[in-house]
């Protein structure tokens, strides 16, 4: 199953409505447009809220969930989970950061609180981090987290690293295409140096030799960007999006 969430935005730009990978009438959309208290940082009252919006789903879907701001919502979509898995996130930033606010899960600060929230995540693997941000990451967490940064996979080394990795529980794949280079996509966030076919590449490993349990992919561009440049990075992403489904769902096919 396929999900699109529509997240609330600066302004009333749907960025997925300029994405035509979206126009399939098999895809699921849910409507969040009308929350409150979601942006980058997610109150109480607006955790309930998306939490309502999702209940009747499941996490065994693939789940775009628009831009970085909102992926913290790849916690809501774990939280669903109930058996022992590992969490593997593609992300130029690690999202462990101590929240500023302890009552507000933030984009930030997600995956923090779904170690120390989730009873069923047993590992936790982040692909493409900036080495600067790890090294801020608390080392309390080492002995669950495990990074490849982005400069590690420039060399070999790292990528046999990866393709021999060992995983004994289902994962649960989280995709922010921040992770890649601003040829390949354009997002709200500073980006990271990855090619598109080398994210490609290195998903394929993950889904040649793990059971996936689901997928979300988040890093739509801004939609404050004036239209010319919306209309470049809407383009850029839609070609991401569209690329990125099509390996999911071939991989699903081969697998059924």
């Amino acid at each position: 199953m396929i999900f699109i969430e529509l997240t609330p935005q600066v302004f009333t730009l749907i960025l997925y409505d300029y994405e035509p990978f979206s126009h399939n009438k098999k895809f699921t959309w849910l409507d969040c447009t009308h929350l409150q208290g979601v942006e980058c940082y997610c109150d109480k009252e607006g955790a309930h809220a998306l939490k309502r919006v999702i209940a009747n789903y499941p996490a065994d879907g693939i789940h775009f969930i628009d831009s970085g701001n909102y992926h913290y919502l790849t916690k809501f979509w774990t939280d669903k989970i109930q058996q022992p898995f590992s969490l593997i996130v593609f992300d130029h930033h690690p999202d462990m950061q101590p929240p500023l606010f302890e009552e507000m899960i933030s984009c930030g600060s997600w995956v923090e609180d779904t170690i120390e929230s989730n009873p069923y995540l047993r590992k936790v693997i982040i692909i493409g981090a900036s080495e600067n941000l790890i090294k801020h990451v608390s080392p309390k967490y080492r002995q669950t987290v495990e990074f490849y940064s982005e400069q590690s996979l420039q060399h070999e080394a790292s990528w046999k690293q990866f393709s021999n990795e060992t995983i004994d529980t289902p994962v649960y794949i989280s995709v922010d295409k921040d992770v890649l280079n601003p040829q390949s996509a354009v997002t709200n966030w500073d980006q990271g140096s990855l090619t598109l076919n080398e994210l490609e590449h290195l998903l394929s490993i993950i889904l040649k030799h793990e059971k996936i349990i689901g997928i979300d992919i988040c890093g739509e561009c801004s939609s404050t960007l004036n239209i010319f440049e919306a209309e470049k990075g809407t383009q850029l992403d839609n070609t991401a999006n569209q690329e990125l489904l099509n390996l999911f769902l071939n991989c699903q096919t081969s697998n059924l």
